[in-house]
């Protein structure tokens, strides 16, 4: 199992941007997927992004946020973003980070999570 830690979030205004880290433990970073999750108020948890343990595919779920977020990593420091941009008051949610054994995402399921960290998007 790796230890995750996300930081990053906060209040924003509508257009605005921000960028969320996630912090893993561990040495064996880059043989994991990892991936961000968001879940707004009353809402079921959802996919938002995921990458590759080598950081070279990547892959968003529909078009609410293609184009908008970008999720990258840094293997030496054992760290993965999420850059979001032109925020909606739509994409307030809490933000998860997952990790997952493997080389690409899938649809498979990630077996370590994050505390999570609040994002608002004020209109």
């Amino acid at each position: 199992q790796v230890q995750l830690v996300e930081s990053g979030g906060g209040l924003v205004q509508a257009g605005g941007s921000l960028r969320l880290s996630c912090a893993a433990s561990g040495r064996t970073f880059s043989s994991y997927v990892m991936g961000w999750f968001r879940q707004a108020p009353m809402k079921e948890r959802e996919f938002v992004a995921a990458i590759s343990g080598s950081g070279g595919s990547t892959r968003y779920t529909d078009s609410s946020v293609k184009g908008r977020f970008t999720i990258s990593r840094d293997n030496a420091k054992t760290t993965v973003y999420l850059q979001m941009t032109s925020l909606k008051p739509e994409d307030t949610a809490v933000y998860y980070c997952a990790a997952t054994r493997g080389i690409y995402y899938y649809g498979q399921n990630f077996t370590s999570w994050g505390q999570g960290t609040q994002v608002t998007v004020s209109s």
